[in-house]
């Protein structure tokens, strides 16, 4: 009876040195795997993942268009076509895939062969003084031949006497009605060498929007780590210390939210010389410490009270390490869905300033759009729909990815919002 009572001490556990890393990059990736399948059951963030990685491949594949497979695109087409290679490759060895020897190798020589094959096809097809984007030009356009009349009715053959001033024969002398003219066509409908024609500097569109891609994933991504960053960290020591540092961060909060995020862009960008990455350290800062900080707060709120922290604080764990270490790693996943919402408003912020001539950057869709509205083309209705259709396509539907994204992470993140 006595030995049945007795409390016998658990056996020890024995983790090989080396082991512990193992175990928790282990715990790491089950993790990932249970919500990456909970995350494709969610139609609307399979589309936005396929919708971003279009733009991520258009963004990595114009360097190689442009100017030949350089290390850089090299190592952009290396990330796109690994996963794909790699689910390729497992399904291909069957039985055999848990064989870690021939895996990594396989894979690894069939995306270097994919890359080899994108240089030799792609590489170099676009010459850089036709296609760069910014100071590329069309040297050899469509030629449009109109007569000159006194009064237009076929507008496809015909130019008016007053907008023939504007040439001249070949002499130099005027032209008069019943003369021919041969006109330049600037901008170009799109057809063969251009897909999606030219702008009015002769400019190709398709180039354009491949180089806003990369701005637009550039802008998005810095933007979303300095927010998650400060958001994370305001938070966390918000909700964990309390007291007049907590009031402090969440009066600054809620001046920010008070303040139109919008006109603050505006004023900063017309008084500063705007580069394109300082409005996305200003955007991820204005984010970082406003409303997302007030959300994680909450959250952080609701791992300070858990027995675990209690624990390691009456451990004696200093408070950057319960931080660091109990409630940050607690606050990461709903930082991770601010994420996504930080690129959307990022991209729209950046298209709207682009737009109002208010950025120092070479290239993006909001620029695109804002050379078609000051060249007049936006009340020509859909005569000349190249020059904005595509640049305004473009960022509704990556800003709406990212979006679909995060709805979707949403639904992984909390548990209430599943389906049953």
């Amino acid at each position: 009876m006595t030995d049945v009572m007795e409390r016998r001490a658990p056996p020890e556990v024995f983790v090989p040195p080396g082991s512990l890393w193992k175990i928790r990059a282990h715990l790491v990736w089950a993790g990932l795997s249970k919500n990456w399948k909970l995350f494709r059951t969610n139609r609307i963030g399979i589309v936005g993942v396929s919708i971003i990685m279009f733009f991520a491949t258009m963004a990595l594949v114009h360097p190689v268009l442009v100017s030949g497979l350089r290390w850089y695109s090299a190592a952009g087409l290396f990330v796109v076509f690994w996963p794909g290679v790699s689910i390729v490759t497992f399904g291909l060895l069957g039985r055999h895939r848990h064989d870690r020897r021939i895996t990594l190798p396989v894979t690894i020589g069939l995306t270097a062969t994919l890359i080899a094959v994108a240089g030799i096809l792609f590489g170099g097809v676009w010459d850089v003084s036709t296609y760069h984007p910014v100071v590329g030009n069309e040297a050899n356009p469509p030629i449009q031949v109109r007569t000159v009349v006194n009064e237009v009715t076929d507008s496809t053959t015909q130019i008016s006497t007053r907008e023939a001033l504007l040439y001249s024969n070949e002499d130099g002398s005027p032209l008069m009605p019943g003369d021919v003219v041969r006109i330049r066509e600037q901008p170009t409908a799109p057809y063969g060498r251009h897909w999606l024609g030219t702008d009015p500097l002769g400019r190709d569109i398709l180039s354009q929007l491949m180089k806003g891609a990369q701005g637009a994933f550039v802008l998005g991504m810095v933007a979303a780590i300095v927010t998650v960053l400060f958001a994370t960290g305001v938070g966390s020591v918000a909700a964990y210390k309390g007291g007049g540092i907590d009031s402090f961060f969440m009066r600054l909060a809620d001046l920010l939210l008070m303040l139109p995020a919008l006109a603050i862009f505006i004023v900063m960008s017309s008084v500063f010389r705007f580069e394109l990455w300082h409005l996305a350290i200003l955007i991820g800062v204005l984010s970082g410490f406003g409303g997302v900080a007030i959300v994680l707060k909450s959250q952080a709120l609701a791992v300070k009270v858990k027995p675990f922290v209690d624990a390691a604080r009456v451990a004696g764990g200093s408070t950057t390490r319960v931080i660091l270490v109990h409630i940050v790693p607690n606050v990461m996943p709903l930082s991770l869905l601010y994420m996504m919402f930080t690129v959307t408003a990022a991209i729209q912020t950046e298209a709207t300033l682009s737009f109002l001539g208010l950025l120092n950057i070479d290239m993006s869709w909001g620029l695109m759009m804002q050379l078609a509205r000051n060249q007049g083309y936006f009340l020509t209705g859909m005569r000349f729909w190249w020059l904005v259709f595509p640049a305004g396509l473009c960022v509704s539907l990556l800003a709406a990815a990212f979006f679909l994204v995060g709805r979707a992470m949403d639904e992984v993140i909390n548990p209430r919002l599943r389906k049953r």
